[in-house]
């Protein structure tokens, strides 16, 4: 085999490993899936190093199989870099909207003078390759060992003003995909039956006095009237509603232990599970098609909701997958929800689960995605999105994910201020959208209704807050439009603190045009407008005139800019 062949085979090898398609692993390293289709098949050869490296590492290769990657890729190009100073490049400016995540930038080639080939260079060229690997075998390791997930329950980052790092929030670049309003979903904390005056896309029906153990309080008895209330104001919004299962009553587990509910609820499986089933059966019997998905438990992992076996809790979701698909055919199933991402225990119990089938009987995953402290940056979330799609690559399950709640532990924090609330409760939404890369379709904020959390969207009987109008205005912006790419810092030319992603969306003439949501992680910067900038929007409804020299202040609440003249792809 030849040298180009020798390479190939070895990349090819560790692609069909990893078991992502070309799409997935090119938009992991930021090349096209053609691109990388032609490295594999042995008719191109990646002209730097360091997208050998990238492919390695999210192939998870080790560093002897790293070793043999760097030795035939130089048996095939001959050569590397030339020694600093050793040629003059002709650049030009860069483009004045940064290209979009992912896509090639299209720059003259710079004009090479008098290239030279030396010991010295080949010696630098080894000092930069070896330098590279060093970095990739140390980060393969730390992200390797179980020391990557938290093992405390309750993990806290130490330090008043500690920025939590991003470890995992690649940028990325795909077809134009329509924005969901099922993504801005809210977890109703009321069983009044009144619902948001600002908009909102998906409902969830938890600590809305629908538990189990409130709607059959006795075995065969039921009282659907707060769920029917709940269910009729869904119906006047047109909102569709997700049902949560939990909270098993004191009657079908009597010596279980107690959930933290005050009619008696049990954290554990009912002792006969004919008791689950027939709960399932005439839930679905009585809602119809009013209820669009179910969640077959809340926060399964955690043993003040559930306490019960694993291959128990299978069983229970196959059961009342089928009762449901039985009784209609288009409900969503969603597999119990899932905790304290962070740590190992819960990817032990995701792991469990799948190895037992669970996921089988399920149109989604439910977890449970939020900061690990309030104030941290909604954005920080991403960290767990990776960790659950790394768990289920390795399972052999490709779910999409339903974000469907936090911590139990949310009412202990102290509110946030209301200008930090208000960016937080946006960026909540926007870390969902930018999560769609790695399966993240539902985001459910906790909660509608409740006035006494850290961030409150709208008390019950009140007007939506600050937080909560903003959401709406977010909504408002994404109405019509179709999400191209989501990018940070440097990846996408923007400063180090800098976040975007990008959208086709018509104008008033139905014409398509580019718009770009912007925000800092933390902190200020200044971009440029850039090529066909018109106008600025910010979420308190004002708007500037712009054009493609001035200067943008991004701040942590985030702005859409628009522009009449789309970014080269």
């Amino acid at each position: 085999m030849d040298g180009e062949g020798d390479l190939a085979a070895a990349l090819l090898g560790l692609k069909e490993r990893s078991g992502l398609s070309y799409q997935q692993l090119g938009s992991r390293v930021f090349t096209s899936s053609s691109t990388l289709h032609r490295y594999c098949s042995g008719k191109g050869v990646p002209g730097d190093f360091d997208l050998v490296l990238r492919i390695a590492r999210e192939c998870g290769a080790d560093p002897s199989e790293l070793s043999e990657l760097l030795r035939r890729w130089e048996a095939v190009t001959g050569e590397g870099p030339t020694e600093p100073g050793s040629h003059t490049a002709l650049a030009p400016p860069p483009s004045a909207i940064p290209p979009a995540a992912g896509s090639p930038q299209r720059t003259p080639a710079p004009v090479v003078l008098h290239p030279v080939r030396s010991r010295r260079a080949s010696r630098f060229r080894r000092l930069a390759l070896f330098l590279g690997m060093a970095l990739f075998v140390l980060t393969t390791a730390i992200a390797s060992t179980p020391h990557g997930f938290d093992s405390d329950p309750e993990p806290v980052p130490t330090g008043a003003d500690r920025v939590p790092a991003l470890a995992a929030a690649a940028s990325w670049a795909r077809p134009p995909a329509p924005v969901d309003p099922e993504l801005f979903g809210v977890t109703m904390n009321s069983y009044s039956g009144a619902m948001p005056s600002f908009r909102v896309g998906a409902l969830r029906l938890w600590d809305s006095e629908t538990r189990w153990s409130q709607l059959e309080p006795r075995r065969g008895e039921f009282d659907w009237t707060t769920l029917d209330r709940l269910l009729e104001g869904a119906g006047r919004q047109g909102l569709p509603s997700l049902f949560v299962f939990g909270g098993t009553p004191a009657w079908a587990a009597p010596d279980a232990r107690k959930a933290a509910y005050p009619e008696g609820a049990r954290a554990a499986p009912p002792n006969d599970l004919a008791d689950w089933d027939a709960f399932v059966r005439a839930l679905v019997r009585h809602a119809g098609a009013r209820i669009d998905a179910y969640e077959l438990w809340v926060m399964a992992n955690h043993e003040h909701h559930y306490n019960g076996s694993v291959k128990t809790l299978v069983e229970m979701t196959r059961t009342a997958s089928r009762i449901i698909k039985e009784r209609d055919p288009d409900a969503t199933v969603v597999c119990p929800s899932v905790t304290k991402l962070w740590t190992a225990r819960a990817h032990r119990f995701l792991t469990e689960f799948a190895a037992l089938g669970g996921y089988q009987y399920c149109d989604a995953a439910g977890v449970k995605l939020y900061q690990r402290r309030v104030t941290d940056p909604p954005e920080t979330i991403l960290e767990a999105v990776r960790k659950v799609e790394q768990t289920f690559q390795k399972a052999g399950y490709h779910l999409p994910l339903w974000n469907t709640g936090t911590t139990q532990t949310l009412p202990l924090n102290d509110p946030l201020e209301p200008e930090q609330a208000a960016d937080h409760a946006v960026r909540f939404y926007l870390a969902g959208l930018y999560a769609r890369n790695w399966g993240l379709q539902r985001m459910y904020f906790y909660a509608w209704g409740n006035g006494k959390i850290p961030i409150v969207l709208q008390a019950e009987r009140q007007p939506p807050t600050k937080a909560g109008l903003f959401v709406g205005v977010l909504q408002q912006w994404l109405a019509h439009a179709r999400v191209t790419s989501c990018g940070h810092g440097p990846e996408v030319s923007l400063p180090e603190n800098v976040w975007e992603c990008r959208f086709t969306a018509p104008d008033a003439r139905g014409t398509p045009r580019t718009t770009r949501i912007v925000w800092a992680y933390s902190g200020t910067a200044t971009v440029r407008a850039g090529t066909g900038a018109s106008t600025v929007r910010r979420l308190d409804g004002t708007a500037s005139a712009l054009n493609a020299e001035d200067s943008v202040q991004i701040t942590e609440r985030p702005v859409l800019i628009e522009h009449t003249v789309a970014p080269s792809a």
